[in-house]
């Protein structure tokens, strides 16, 4: 078994931030790029997702957590822009369960390129 002392080193190692929340919209875990990336970093942790978006996202938030707990949508591309995109993806248990949902970032198309 992974101890989570690993996992957090694991997840700390990726440059892209990186945030889960659960099923209730509650932040339950980021990673020090997302730590560095947000407003208020840690402080985030804990408070709801949707405090930090506007009305727009949060609609847009909540009804692609809806498809995931009602359609087994695993993931959806949220934002699309110069700068990178985002998609939401689903976390699920060993049953299948929706635990959660965690933001991938993703560079933008010629940054993926010379990454290559």
């Amino acid at each position: 078994m992974v101890d989570a002392s690993l996992l957090a080193s694991f997840m700390d190692s990726l440059k892209n931030p990186f945030l889960f929340a659960d099923t209730q919209h509650v932040i339950r875990y980021m990673n020090k790029a997302a730590i560095a990336h947000y407003d208020d970093g840690a402080n985030l942790i804990g408070r709801s997702l949707l405090d930090c978006h506007n009305p727009d996202s949060c609609r847009m938030i909540i009804e692609i957590l809806s498809a995931m707990q009602q359609d087994g949508l695993d993931e959806r591309l949220i934002t699309d822009n110069e700068k990178y995109r985002i998609y939401m993806r689903a976390v699920r248990g060993e049953a299948g369960t929706l635990l959660g949902y965690y933001e991938r970032y993703e560079p933008p198309k010629d940054e993926r390129a010379r990454q290559s």
